[in-house]
């Protein structure tokens, strides 16, 4: 059992993962599945915008990389555009020094775009990360197809819906997570086709329910237990005023523990580990995914992916990933790179490359073949040096290993590795990450306060600045904004948008695999529920049985 370099614990490798490793020549790997996903993470930026000038253009541009950050960055139009070709920046590779080190200077050169995502598909959304064919939208992230939505990430094909996370073809909805076809839904979560409702989990086509769990079907039920249309209408009324909410959360925290969950969120599932899977097969140690299909520690998937392992953000139509993020849309044989989309294949240490092929640590590429550090090279040439320079890795000790964490653009707490492996400032300067500081200018004096009740509520606040009751934070309401909160009776937030996502994640399990005991049955099995966690947990066929 090898043990990781980096953090000294000891981890599996199976003989399923050796062939997989020998089918992409590549050896076998240093660190634990947790030190390498990290690794990963540490090379995505999502939330964090910042504002800075267009080194092409001049123009100010908004993007996730900070104005102290060394590199040119373009605004996603200009980088895309005939005007740029980064095959200009190719130089020689030099054979008696260290691979890595060379990669990095060509970093150095090359332009990143702005931000990420088909982000010339979006129509007045410029404040959006990791996102397409967007319309009207504002502060979200890694989201497509949405129209008139606000403060959310991982939300796609939704209208008119705010502050939710990993939740598809909403409408009119606020604070969902993990839902699915919700429509005027509130605060809930596991939901699926529930409508005109507030505070449900586990609930499957319901409507006008208030704080209920695990129903099918149901009308007019409040506290899993029928009422009158009027009860219904009064609560739902009342979700204006933060004082209620108050109520209403500290009685929803108890309710809902005392209703069986699913070991596994999920379903069209067969042999797989994980959590959050959708239509897979022998998925192992996979989460937040769909359509996978022989694939292993794969995170995050936006669509189909086949034979991969140790993936983040990838899918639609790939094949053979290893040890890469962000990487899509029909491309296949790509390994230790990142960015890299739209039927692209057999890359190698490559960041940002489109329509290509057949390279070898290039950045910012697009149409481009039998490239070595943006240099073209003939067929030949090419397959010739390629032998050479991983040998030369090999006796460095970089062939096999991700591009290591001192390369990446981002500082530890702007990055995903920090919101699913958290760290202090010091923890993280200790183990040689960056680290950036809170900018001053963000944590002045708020200038108003948040009402109690959204309805009381005038165009005013929306030139006031605010500071959130959790970190002080400033932040500020938007018009399209408050309008959505006074239409949807529900109050102003008085937390910043950062404080909001964090209290929707933490609702989720986290990526960890317990061996427990089914509460119903005491079969074996395994799930994302912690033992001794206050949860009730049941295997399929118990939770099922128990729905009402």
């Amino acid at each position: 059992m090898p043990n990781c370099k980096q953090c000294n614990t000891d981890f599996t490798i199976t003989d399923k993962d050796r062939q997989f490793y020998k089918q992409m020549q590549v050896p076998e790997p240093t660190l634990c599945p947790t030190c390498r996903q990290r690794r990963r993470l540490i090379y995505s930026n999502q939330i964090n915008l910042y504002k800075r000038k267009c080194d092409g253009t001049g123009k100010d541009i908004i993007t996730h990389y900070h104005p102290d950050v060394p590199l040119k960055v373009y605004h996603q139009d200009y980088w895309i555009s005939d005007k740029v070709d980064n095959a200009e920046h190719g130089r020689d590779v030099d054979l008696n020094r260290s691979f890595f080190d060379q990669w990095f200077e060509l970093a150095k050169a090359v332009p990143r775009p702005s931000l990420c995502g088909g982000l010339q598909f979006n129509e007045n959304s410029d404040y959006v990360n990791y996102a397409g064919y967007n319309k009207n939208c504002y502060m979200i992230f890694d989201s497509d197809f949405n129209w008139d939505c606000y403060y959310s990430l991982g939300l796609n094909k939704s209208k008119n819906s705010s502050d939710c996370l990993r939740s598809k073809e909403c409408e009119l909805s606020y604070e969902c997570v993990d839902c699915y076809r919700g429509y005027k839904l509130f605060y809930s979560q596991d939901c699926d086709n529930c409508s005109n409702s507030a505070f449900l989990k586990n609930c499957i086509g319901c409507k006008h329910c208030f704080m209920c769990s695990n129903l099918k079907n149901k009308e007019y039920f409040v506290f899993n237990k029928q009422y009158d249309k009027e009860t219904y209408e009064k609560l739902m009324n009342s979700l204006s005023k933060h004082s209620e909410l108050q109520k209403y959360f500290k009685d929803w925290n108890d309710f809902k523990v005392k209703y069986p969950q699913k070991h596994l969120h999920g379903f069209q599932n067969e042999n797989v580990l994980g959590d959050y899977l959708v239509q897979s097969k022998d998925a192992d140690h996979c989460f937040d995914s769909m359509e996978l299909w022989d694939c292993k520690y794969f995170y995050r998937s936006f669509g189909s992916a086949k034979n991969c392992m140790d993936c983040d953000e990838c899918g639609d139509g790939v094949e053979l990933l290893y040890d890469g993020s962000i990487n899509g849309f029909n491309v296949q044989n790509i390994r230790f790179s990142d960015y890299c989309l739209s039927q692209s294949s057999n890359l190698d240490y490559c960041q940002y490359c489109y329509y290509s092929n057949n390279c070898f640590g290039c950045i910012g590429l697009r149409r481009k073949k039998y490239c070595i550090l943006n240099k073209q090279y003939s067929k030949e040439e090419y397959e010739e040096l390629v032998p050479q320079i991983i040998e030369r890795m090999k006796a460095d000790g970089e062939w096999g290993e991700h591009l290591p964490a001192e390369y990446a653009d981002y500082a530890y707490n702007e990055t995903l590795a920090q919101e699913y492996y958290p760290l202090t400032k010091e923890e993280a300067l200790s183990a040689g990450y960056r680290w950036r500081e809170p900018d001053k200018k963000e944590y002045q004096p708020a200038t108003a306060q948040v009402p109690d009740d959204s309805r009381s509520a005038d165009a005013s606040i929306c030139s006031e600045l605010l500071a959130c009751k959790e970190c002080g934070r400033n932040y500020k309401i938007v018009e399209q904004e408050l309008k959505f909160y006074k239409d949807q009776g529900v109050p102003i937030p008085k937390k910043c948008f950062f404080c909001r996502h964090k209290d929707r994640f933490d609702l989720r399990n986290k990526r960890a695999i317990y061996n427990r005991k089914c509460d119903k049955c005491g079969r074996d099995i395994k799930t994302t529920y912690e033992p001794g966690s206050p949860w009730i947990v049941y295997c399929e066929k118990d939770y099922q049985d128990s729905l009402e």
